[in-house]
């Protein structure tokens, strides 16, 4: 059985890669269907009241289809009225690219603190479920604009996040339902896997991601398990302990900073592992090398390859390799 701490919670999250590439599919059938109707309906609700009890669903659900940029205001804040409206008709001239949620800092001063807010006005984003800040203060439209297109650009490239136009509540159901993709002939296959990994049943789920894949070896969701499922059965059993000492007292040793590393991912420590087998490519020629830069590229697998922390470790390898 699979120890509770064994655990790919906050490395990667199989739902999220899921819902992204839904919301893509979404997005870019909301735009084929436009481009067929001479034009998407007007978007309306691209501009929102936000308070803590319905952070959940507008702000943290919704990111996984849409930018949401934050305002946090007050009434008494003179910035933040200047801010504010070039804030909402740039939403709407944005047309769905991303939705403004405004936060009342005196109604939720849990919010508030939560984003570590220092003055208002203050302005976040979040993407995926990931806050990023974006900046405080009224800034001049210019410097916003390039901030909002750095951003709707990064939700794309990093998340496949690309937005889409938001409808008013009485059409956004029928909208939705029609946006709908069908199910996959794997969706059950699928599910059957990850609750095989949820459940520790680490041989059943390594099979089950691996007859989805011999039917559809581009199946990223199932590409992804599988590579985390096989990092738990390397580590299962392991003495975390004895494993770190090793890899402490044989520093060019591949084998043992591969094992290290293993532990470091699983421990949620994602730039950690990437970092150790990075140096040992360093120090290491031949063979060894050769062993410790395929396990890395394994290990980028099992993040995804999109994820900025594998950007970064790539550019680190490459800077070694070359």
């Amino acid at each position: 059985m699979q120890p509770r701490n064994m655990s790919m919670s906050g490395v990667v999250d199989l739902a999220a890669v899921k819902a992204a590439g839904e919301a893509k599919q979404k997005a870019e059938k909301a735009r084929a269907d436009a481009a067929r109707t001479g034009g998407a309906p007007a978007p309306t609700r691209l501009v929102f009241d936000v308070d803590e009890a319905g952070f959940q669903q507008d702000v943290l659900q919704r990111s996984t289809e849409v930018p949401v940029v934050i305002d946090f205001w007050a009434e008494w804040c003179e910035p933040c009225k200047q801010l504010g409206p070039i804030l909402e008709r740039l939403a709407g001239e944005y047309a769905g690219r991303f939705v403004l949620a405004k936060i009342d800092v005196d109604a939720n001063q849990m919010l508030f603190q939560q984003f570590g807010v220092q003055g208002i006005p203050a302005v976040f984003a979040v993407v995926a479920g990931q806050p990023v800040p974006l900046f405080q203060g009224a800034a001049p439209e210019a410097q916003i604009r390039q901030v909002l297109d750095q951003l709707v650009q990064a939700a794309e490239q990093q998340f496949g996040i690309v937005g889409a136009p938001v409808q008013d509540d009485a059409g956004a159901e029928g909208a939705e339902a029609a946006a709908q993709q069908p199910a996959t002939p794997y969706d059950s296959a699928l599910a059957a896997a990850h609750e095989a990994l949820d459940a520790g049943d680490l041989a059943g789920a390594v099979q089950a991601y691996k007859n989805v894949l011999a039917d559809d070896p581009a199946n990223t969701e199932a590409q992804l398990g599988l590579a985390q499922a096989e990092l738990l059965s390397r580590v299962q059993g392991a003495d975390p302990q004895q494993v770190r000492k090793t890899a402490a007292d044989n520093p060019a040793d591949p084998a043992a900073q591969i094992a290290a590393a293993d532990l470091d991912l699983v421990g949620g420590h994602v730039e950690d592992a990437f970092g150790r087998l990075v140096d040992t490519v360093r120090r290491t020629v031949g063979e060894d090398r050769e062993a410790a830069r395929l396990h890395l590229l394994e290990l980028f697998e099992v993040i995804g390859a999109d994820d900025p922390r594998v950007v970064s470790a790539r550019g680190a390898l490459a800077r070694v390799l070359f």
